[in-house]
């Protein structure tokens, strides 16, 4: 059986708030057989280096530091590690540039950082601009987080999008042998919107079923992400699978509402898998 994903790369500062993302990378990596790619973006800025050139070097201190204990937990976990410092003015960038250049077809990165001013967003400011560039399907780690083993929840919608979510979310559920309900939620209850909700699930299912998970389905009426976050608690399941929809690169609207809600307020890993 392929795996869903060929070419991990997870981002990290690895800070205490990176924890969940590094052991769910190195999870994925050893439980599939694959190397890991990593990136660690370190902020830099010329001009200022010039002027303070011992801050410079106590970076790149910092990040060599940083790389020798990744490499070391690789070690420990059998899993063979690849990973580079990319510096910019910019960690999104650096992280963005680093999964095109690689090709990657995942990135593993934190959900948020230490708190600031802009502590009210449901993402941190750096992730929330990764996910507005990321050329790939991007996996939102709480730090607290590890790898599943319980199950997998899938939100569908009538967007083209939706068989790249059930088609992705049935592939993991395959590999890791772990059950999938795919859900359908809508804003109100009518027949034509139930009609129209019962036309997607029977699509979703059907691509579920060819890509060999045996999944359940629910069409539930309210706030979709509530909807999306009640059922997964409610399952006892560990991952969720939701679309990005639309390009938007603004902080407070990476890849739509109701996907930002559900990966700012789960308290365990979200795939956003990209249109």
């Amino acid at each position: 059986m392929s795996h869903p994903f060929e070419r991990i790369l997870l981002a990290t500062e690895h800070t205490e708030f990176d924890t969940g993302a590094e052991l769910l990378a190195f999870g994925m990596a050893k439980r599939c057989g694959q190397p890991l790619s990593a990136v660690l973006p370190v902020v830099s800025n010329p001009e200022y280096e010039i002027i303070a050139p011992q801050l410079a070097e106590r970076g790149e201190q910092e990040a060599a530091a940083k790389i020798e204990m990744l490499h070391k937990v690789a070690a420990t976990e059998g899993v063979k590690l690849d990973i580079v410092a990319r510096r910019g003015e910019e960690p999104y960038h650096e992280i963005a540039q680093e999964a095109i250049e690689r090709n990657s077809d995942l990135i593993i990165i934190r959900r948020r950082g230490k708190r600031s001013f802009l502590s009210k967003l449901l993402i941190g400011e750096m992730v929330s601009k990764v996910a507005g560039h990321a050329p790939c399907d991007v996996l939102f780690v709480p730090r607290a987080a590890r790898m599943w083993s319980r199950g997998i929840v899938a939100a569908v919608d009538n967007s083209p999008n939706a068989r790249n979510v059930a088609h992705i979310a049935a592939k993991i559920a395959a590999q890791c042998e772990l059950p999938l309900t795919l859900v359908s939620v809508a804003t109100h209850d009518s027949d034509s919107i139930r009609a129209q909700a019962e036309a997607t699930m029977s699509a979703a299912l059907a691509i579920a079923s060819s890509a060999g998970s045996d999944a359940q389905s629910r069409i539930l009426v309210g706030k979709p992400f509530e909807q999306i976050l009640e059922t997964a608690k409610a399952l006892g399941t560990d991952l969720i699978v939701v679309g990005r929809h639309g390009e938007s690169n603004l902080i407070h609207t990476p890849f739509g509402g109701t996907t930002q809600k559900v990966v700012g307020h789960a308290d365990m890993p979200v795939l956003v898998v990209r249109g």
